[in-house]
């Protein structure tokens, strides 16, 4: 599946870190960064989330929430989330429908070998669950203040 700017988020119910959970649509009404990510505590995921982390001021003097989303099971967000205090939400998509449904999983490759996996991608939400911003092939460096640009447009 392709999303594109201007359509309705698809909405989506994920567990999250410390035992809770996350559902799109109760947003309505703030603005949602919701960026998917390959792995926990792996080199350039890190990165992507102690920057968002330490914008989240930021983030949340435009309404802004941020919700990251991996495969990794709800166990690993709490060690990840704890580790670098991470001040936002970690939502599991262990079945990865929701990272489908974003059209985040895709065919890699690395060495010449091909594989399924997270493309690093974010999708910027209105207050009105629409799509005003995607980014697919995310590069970490830079990225956190492009999307808070973009969310300061809004």
């Amino acid at each position: 599946m392709t999303i594109t700017i201007g359509q309705p988020a698809p909405d989506f119910t994920l567990p999250t870190d410390g035992n809770g959970s996350v559902t799109l649509s109760e947003l309505r009404g703030k603005n949602v960064v919701v960026y998917f990510y390959p792995k926990d505590d792996t080199s350039g995921c890190t990165a992507e989330a102690c920057g968002f982390g330490e914008s989240l001021p930021h983030f949340e003097t435009v309404d802004a929430v941020i919700i990251g989303i991996s495969k990794d099971s709800v166990a690993r967000h709490d060690k990840f989330k704890a580790k670098y205090n991470l001040p936002f939400t970690l939502a599991s998509d262990e079945q990865g429908d929701v990272t489908e449904r974003y059209g985040a999983w895709v065919q890699k490759s690395m060495y010449g070998r091909q594989y399924m996996g997270i493309e690093r991608s974010t999708f910027l939400i209105d207050k009105d669950g629409v799509v005003r911003g995607v980014w697919r092939k995310v590069k970490v460096a830079g990225h956190v203040d492009a999307v808070l640009k973009a969310v300061r447009e809004l």
